[in-house]
């Protein structure tokens, strides 16, 4: 119950600051007095739903996910100038691949987090979702590297689930 408590609080704030941003009405009367019912009316039906758990309120591994943001915007970065050499060259030898990535370890929220770096990753789409792994076009078989795509599984483990993946 304590755990449920604490991602509840952390909820509430996460969703209260996000308003607050977004809105940029810091103190307008009725507006902001919309904004509070919104997140308790948000809280309340998370916690009807019994869906406040770690999983939905990952904020408590901010550390672990900024490192792998860190991670996944340089690769994202270098793929992007990939996919860019690749669409400019004269000859345009582009060798579309499918391929499939076992995944076996870690939660939903880490195969969630894998599955939508990859997808974020420019030439690299998630297919579709398998029950071992994951199906992946990739715009060029250069993109298909299954050791880089373990290293990403691995590194995504251990941002959603603080294992060593």
């Amino acid at each position: 119950m304590g755990r449920r408590l604490l991602y509840g609080v952390i909820l509430t704030l996460v969703l209260a600051i996000v308003w607050l941003l977004l809105s940029g009405m810091w103190w307008h009367g009725i507006i902001t007095g919309l904004g509070v019912a919104s997140v308790i009316m948000s809280i309340y039906m998370a916690a009807r739903f019994g869906v406040i758990d770690g999983e939905t309120v990952p904020f408590t591994n901010l550390v672990r996910f900024g490192s792998y943001w860190g991670w996944l915007g340089g690769e994202i970065f270098k793929a992007n100038i990939d996919v860019v050499k690749l669409s400019l060259a004269p000859d345009l030898n582009i060798k579309p691949v499918m391929t499939r990535v076992g995944v076996t370890e870690g939660s939903d929220l880490a195969k969630t987090t894998f599955a939508n770096s990859i997808t974020l990753t420019p030439g690299t789409v998630t297919v579709e979702v398998e029950e071992g792994g994951f199906l992946i076009h990739a715009l060029d078989e250069s993109f298909a590297d299954q050791e880089a795509f373990i290293d990403m599984g691995k590194r995504a483990t251990r941002a959603a689930d603080g294992e060593a993946g």
